[in-house]
């Protein structure tokens, strides 16, 4: 649910922007500042749920989430919409930060390893199959109901968790780190402000720059406080391990370079081709399907397989396969996605299980929710972050198309509203195949961009992660779950 809800704003976009009146920037917010609360209170929510309970912790952020979803369902504007998928952040922070530690204190053995296979098919399913529910509903109920439809999922939840999941206290000491919070959202904030700014107004804006640096100094400041404290809400010392640092990045660069370039071929699919929104979540449909059932049956096919080439292996397939989707050019229609899309949805299924299991299995067990919390933040920060980076960058390729085609009079501004979904606007003022040929330069090297990202990621995995040392002292079974997971 919480995932779906990450990408399912995407593709009932354009019915968005038409009934609320908003901008491409404005809706680039109801879902960056989702994923940016999100990313921010991962961390924090983490650490809470190992001094209060996972389960407790679990069962309030549903709560939360549920209750955001029904403003989001009835925003009469899009100030207000912004703001409820800021509080439905915070709801999905406290369920995702929990849901792994869960799965570890239910099951055991090998039977943990299928339920992580199976977590791992419904994380890496959701992401790209939210496009398509958001479609079927957008289409046939209205955008509203992406929302709403949240509601029951969440009332049956609830009732599951106080029935089926363990209700221990954390055994975790001290206090939330209230400072590490704070300056981490901040910092947070004014880094993706910074770089949707830049989309907008250009690298050498003032504020652009002055928004940035301040970014740069909260992050800074985040980093002192957090080497300053007893109990923070992220240990560096972590990070001193090459096996958790690796993970962390290999964590942000899975979301931002399979997920986060879906929302243009959303917005080429609906704009461009004229598709139905139902019909443009459709082709995302093949990197869906592939992820769910490698996802799910990697969980008991690949139980000793150690994580690094998972991990690894799994983002080399997401660089090929977005590698692939540039065969996309001004005359494709969506089939010439699919190779790529399929490849994509290879490597997603086989890392995504394993991320959050060897997270696990490289840090000390009381640090579990601190370590699920900081994979889980790195790989909505990779989002967060990717997504204003792509509009850039697919608006600069268009840009430098429309003015070397010499028949556009602002190519800046005709750049900007065609990747924002405006192709049929400019249809009377712009030729069809100069338009089409700016989109397809442009996530041409969106897709580029995400290969290259994805395949240093799968490179470094494979060199630096390493299972851990403590593994090797007790009974065979554990270095099975770290290398499935």
């Amino acid at each position: 649910m919480l995932l779906i809800d990450l990408t399912i704003v995407s593709i009932a976009a354009p019915a968005l922007a038409s009934e609320l009146h908003s901008s491409f920037a404005a809706l680039q917010w109801t879902v960056d500042l989702y994923v940016l609360v999100l990313a921010a209170l991962l961390m924090a929510a983490g650490s809470l749920s190992d001094r209060l309970g996972h389960r407790r912790v679990f069962i309030i952020g549903l709560v939360v989430f549920a209750v955001a979803s029904l403003a989001c369902g009835l925003a009469p504007n899009i100030g207000v919409l912004i703001a409820a998928r800021g509080v439905q952040g915070l709801g999905a922070a406290a369920m995702y930060a929990t849901n792994a530690a869960l799965l570890g204190a239910t099951y055991t053995g090998r039977d943990r390893s299928v339920a992580f296979g199976v977590w791992g098919a419904a994380n890496g399913a959701a992401a790209a199959a939210g496009p398509i529910l958001g479609g079927v509903l957008t289409e046939h109920v209205g955008w509203r109901s992406i929302f709403l439809v949240n509601l029951p999922v969440a009332a049956v939840a609830v009732v599951l968790a106080r029935l089926a999941l363990p209700g221990r206290r954390g055994s975790a000491a001290g206090r939330v780190d209230l400072p590490g919070v704070a300056s981490f959202t901040v910092a947070a904030t004014l880094v993706v402000y910074g770089l949707i700014r830049a989309g907008d107004a250009g690298w050498t804006d003032p504020t652009t720059i002055g928004v940035l640096a301040a970014g740069a100094a909260v992050t800074l400041l985040f980093l002192l406080l957090e080497r300053g404290r007893t109990n923070p809400m992220l240990d560096l010392a972590l990070f001193r391990r090459p096996s958790f640092s690796v993970l962390m990045f290999g964590s942000a660069a899975l979301t931002a370079a399979a997920f986060a370039n879906l929302v243009f071929v959303s917005l080429w699919a609906q704009s461009v081709l004229g598709l139905g929104a139902m019909a443009a979540g459709l082709v995302l449909a093949p990197m869906a399907a592939v992820a769910f059932m490698v996802a799910g049956v990697g969980g008991r096919l690949l139980h000793a397989v150690p994580p690094r080439h998972s991990i690894g292996w799994g983002l080399l397939l997401v660089a090929v396969g977005t590698a692939l989707c540039m065969l996309v050019g001004p005359d494709s229609g969506w089939a010439a996605l699919v190779p790529g899309l399929c490849v994509s949805g290879l490597g997603v299924g086989l890392s995504t299980p394993v991320l959050a299991s060897a997270a696990l299995a490289v840090v000390p067990p009381e640090r579990a929710g601190m370590a699920n919390g900081a994979s889980n933040t790195f790989r909505q920060l990779g989002y967060a972050l990717a997504l204003p980076v792509f509009a850039t960058v697919v608006a600069g390729q268009a840009r430098h198309v429309l003015a070397g085609s010499g028949t556009v009079a602002a190519p800046e501004a005709t750049a900007e509203q065609l990747t924002g979904g405006g192709y049929r606007e400019l249809l009377g003022q712009t030729s069809a195949a100069v338009l089409r040929t700016a989109y397809a330069a442009g996530l041409d090297r969106v897709f580029l961009v995400s290969a290259v990202l994805a395949a240093v990621a799968g490179v470094a995995v494979l060199v630096l992660l390493r299972p851990p040392a403590r593994t090797q002292e007790v009974e065979k079974p554990v270095p099975v779950l770290a290398g499935r997971g």
